[in-house]
C-alpha cells in the first residue's frame, strides 16, 4: 500500500491545478506506480495468487481510466501515455 508520502510527489506532478487529486491523468499515474510495485513483488512471489489477482483488478482500472481519458480528450490521453511510458 501507499503512503501518503509516496503519493504525494507523483500527485503534484500529475495533478492539473493545485490540490486536484481526482484527475485521470493523477489516477492513472498512482495505478501505475502501485502496478510497478506489484509486478516487483510478483517477480519475487510467483505463487502469491491473490496479490496476482489484485494487480489483474487494477489494470483493468487503468484501462478504463485511460479509456475514459482518450473518450474525453485524446490530446491529454496521448500526453499522459507519452509521460508514463505506456504502450498504447
Amino acid at each position: 500500500m501507499q503512503t501518503t508520502e509516496q503519493k504525494a510527489p507523483i500527485i503534484s506532478e500529475f495533478a492539473r491545478f493545485p490540490g486536484d487529486t481526482g484527475s485521470p491523468e493523477v489516477q492513472v499515474a498512482l495505478m501505475t506506480d502501485r502496478i510497478k510495485t506489484l509486478t516487483d513483488h510478483l517477480r519475487q512471489h510467483r505463487h502469491d495468487f491473490d496479490t496476482r489477482r489484485g494487480l489483474l483488478m487494477l489494470v483493468g482500472q487503468r484501462r478504463r481510466q485511460l479509456r475514459y481519458l482518450s473518450n474525453t480528450d485524446v490530446e491529454r490521453y496521448h500526453a499522459l501515455l507519452a509521460r508514463l511510458g505506456l504502450r498504447r
